[in-house]
């Protein structure tokens, strides 16, 4: 796959892998290589300029745009939540509202349902314009909640733990975790340890692909991961 944002700026330049079914694949590499830009292809933002993108042999062109996104569960770095109230944004986007029940055990697996059921409100609570009255961590756990509910098949995982202080990066790590469980992962990460775990890690340099392998096979074999790997202490 290639892409150019325009003619200038070509950003990927003959990206070329897979993603195994109920696999891990984490990319990993300098900023700016293009990380993102493999994400919002995916997602289906933009089109490649040359080369394709398939889905169990199928290009993603041919697939219905709306049952594509369907497939797909995202959490960011930031993960905004719109003014009103937890039930709200754990919902919003489902076509039929689940049984509290439902919601109860995806927010457990989320590692969410404590804060929720200690706040007066408890489901009902408010959680202010793009949810300020909330902390990092209890927002990104209440994004893994709302995936959970929506039981995507393919996950898309951006920085999800890089903004959240070391208590609460282990609180989100453990619900990623339950959310990961038999589903196709993709994952960008600029730390290392949060992705040593990964079935394949795909090192970007520069719009291309530069190794592919787990952790202790790139580590051997390719001299800039194993230079990143250090510079994290790994």
């Amino acid at each position: 796959v290639h892409f150019a944002y325009n003619e200038e700026k070509q950003v990927l330049r003959g990206v070329d892998f897979k993603a195994p079914m109920n696999t891990v694949t984490a990319f990993v590499g300098p900023s700016g290589g293009g990380k993102t830009t493999i994400f919002s292809l995916v997602e289906r933002f933009y089109t490649p300029t040359k080369g394709r993108i398939t889905f169990s042999g199928v290009a993603l062109d041919e697939i219905a745009l709306e049952a594509w996104r369907n497939k797909i569960g995202y959490v960011s770095q930031e993960s905004p939540l719109m003014s009103g109230t937890i039930l709200d944004n754990l919902t919003y986007g489902l076509r039929e509202q689940p049984p509290l029940e439902e919601v109860k055990r995806a927010a457990e697996a989320a590692n969410a349902l404590d804060f929720i059921e200690a706040l007066p409100a408890q489901f009902q609570t408010t959680v202010g314009e793009r949810g300020m009255k909330l902390s990092g961590g209890q927002r990104q756990r209440l994004a893994i909640a709302r995936a959970l509910l929506h039981d995507p098949d393919i996950l898309l995982l951006a920085e999800a733990t890089s903004s959240l202080d070391s208590a609460s990066e282990a609180h989100v790590q453990e619900a990623l975790h339950h959310l990961m469980d038999g589903r196709t992962t993709m994952m960008i990460a600029h730390r290392l340890s949060t992705v040593l775990h990964a079935d394949q890690l795909i090192f970007i340099e520069k719009g291309k692909v530069t190794g592919v392998g787990t952790h202790d096979q790139l580590y051997r074999e390719h001299a800039m991961y194993r230079k990143f790997a250090q510079g994290q202490g790994l």
